[in-house]
């Protein structure tokens, strides 16, 4: 084993790390704000909006975040073909940044969902007494205190998808892992690289984890 390689390729392994972080943050604000409309709609008092929400949640709850990456990246261009009548590609990037948001947004709903429901309904009859509308009572009320509850969950969810955006590779983007893969291969080195890109990813999550855990404790008290 020689990981006298490694130093040379750090710049583009940084490059790939940052790609990864990009990903990854747009990923979870994306998701948290269609997840978040999505939970409101599932507690609408709307049926139709209810079962349109929970069909959404049921369906990217049930296919493997791979094949929702693929999907944008080949069948979304046909589609816009179809509808404008010309080519509009939207680039591997885009593609997963929308399927990372998409995918996720199912996840946060049901967390923002439960959080909400965590709340005790004395506070809504409250607001709704003080004549606020469902719209204030949600935004100055109900949700601050439930994302209070919920930071951890949705770290927990951050850090789920730091790991899934390994999955871009298949679209050909330069993400970290792709980037100590293709390292190690141009100088025969790849179990070299890929055990430092493990011990990288390990690293990372497990103190993120241990973050999740003093939140908690600290949310608890």
């Amino acid at each position: 084993m020689d990981f006298s390689g490694v130093i040379p390729a750090i710049p583009g392994l940084w490059n790939g790390m940052l790609m990864t972080l990009q990903l990854m943050v747009m990923g979870v604000v994306g998701g948290i704000i269609l997840g978040t409309l999505l939970a409101l709609m599932r507690l609408s008092s709307s049926k139709w909006m209810s079962r349109l929400a929970g069909a959404y949640v049921n369906y990217f709850r049930s296919i493997p975040l791979l094949l929702v990456i693929t999907w944008f990246y080949l069948a979304v261009p046909f589609v816009l073909r179809w509808i404008t009548g010309q080519d509009t590609p939207i680039g591997a990037f885009t593609s997963c940044v929308v399927a990372f948001m998409m995918f996720e947004a199912a996840y946060f709903c049901e967390i923002v969902r439960a959080g909400v429901q965590s709340i005790s309904r004395g506070q809504m009859g409250a607001a709704q007494a003080l004549g606020m509308t469902y719209g204030q009572m949600m935004r100055l009320i109900i949700l601050p205190q439930a994302f209070r509850k919920m930071t951890p969950l949705l770290l927990q969810q951050s850090i789920i998808l730091f790991q899934d955006t390994s999955l871009v590779y298949t679209v050909g983007l330069v993400d970290f892992l792709n980037s100590a893969r293709s390292s190690g291969d141009i100088i025969g080195r790849s179990n070299e690289f890929l055990i430092v890109a493990g011990l990288v990813y390990f690293t990372i999550s497990f103190a993120a984890s241990r973050l999740v855990k003093l939140m908690q404790k600290r949310l608890a008290v």
